[in-house]
């Protein structure tokens, strides 16, 4: 009977020392893995390199798993796993199965009766909303808005009316090369009181989150181009 396990690992959400970050029993459980499912290999290697394995790397293996594999290869990223190996799902950042397509594998795990074992460590979507004094009782998590100029305002008012009846947290992310032009949109369509926040670089040392009224928002961007931001807002 496979007694293999199928462990989600959580990454930094940015530079520095896995050991700083996460907890003593994700590395503990970590370096007893060989079997890795990765977005980035070259990524993957610098933070198990962090999490104390660089006298074992050669014995480890890595199925590689991005926006470019096909649901063909889906079985064979898995095989590994079915035959009795245990494995690691590894995101470039932050928690797997979460906004990346660790979770279609997961779901082909429950189908094969494989333990799924979630491993604490930092989400940039829980922390983000700790730390914005909005709603944390009603929530909703949208992903990417549309890349469209047009289609993306429409969407903003829509999460906003949406926000408004529902008393409901509106939480969302962007290619960050975008970031800046998602605010500008935010602060241009959305209603003067309705209330944003900010969430960038989280756990980094230039870490900034902030939570005012459009009305404040004005004038007062933050540099935020090109760094992982997370958006929040609350009607």
């Amino acid at each position: 009977m496979n007694k293999a396990k199928l462990y989600m690992i959580p990454s930094l959400l940015g530079e520095g020392d896995p050991k700083t970050v996460l907890g003593d029993q994700l590395i503990q459980t970590v370096s007893r893995i060989r079997y890795f499912i990765v977005e980035n290999e070259k990524n993957a290697r610098r933070f198990l390199v962090g999490c104390g394995m660089r006298d074992v790397l050669n014995e480890v293996e890595f199925g590689i798993l991005n926006e470019h594999t096909p649901p063909k290869d889906y079985g064979f990223i898995l095989e590994p796993l079915f035959e009795g190996l245990d494995t690691g799902i590894l995101s470039d950042a932050g928690c797997p199965g979460i906004a990346d397509p660790g979770a279609d594998l997961v779901a082909i795990a429950h189908q094969n009766s494989i333990d799924i074992i979630p491993l604490i460590g930092p989400s940039s979507i829980i922390l983000s909303l700790m730390a914005s004094g909005l709603n944390g009782q009603k929530f909703s998590f949208r992903g990417y808005l549309p890349a469209k100029p047009g289609e993306r305002i429409k969407e903003l008012r829509e999460l906003e009316r949406k926000s408004g009846r529902e008393n409901a947290t509106q939480i969302f992310i962007e290619a960050p090369y975008r970031n800046m032009q998602l605010l500008q949109d935010m602060i241009k369509v959305l209603s003067p009181e309705t209330r944003v926040c900010v969430a960038c670089n989280l756990t980094q040392t230039d870490q900034y989150v902030k939570t005012k009224q459009v009305k404040n928002w004005k004038n007062n961007l933050p540099e935020i181009n090109k760094k992982p931001t997370i958006f929040l807002l609350l009607s």
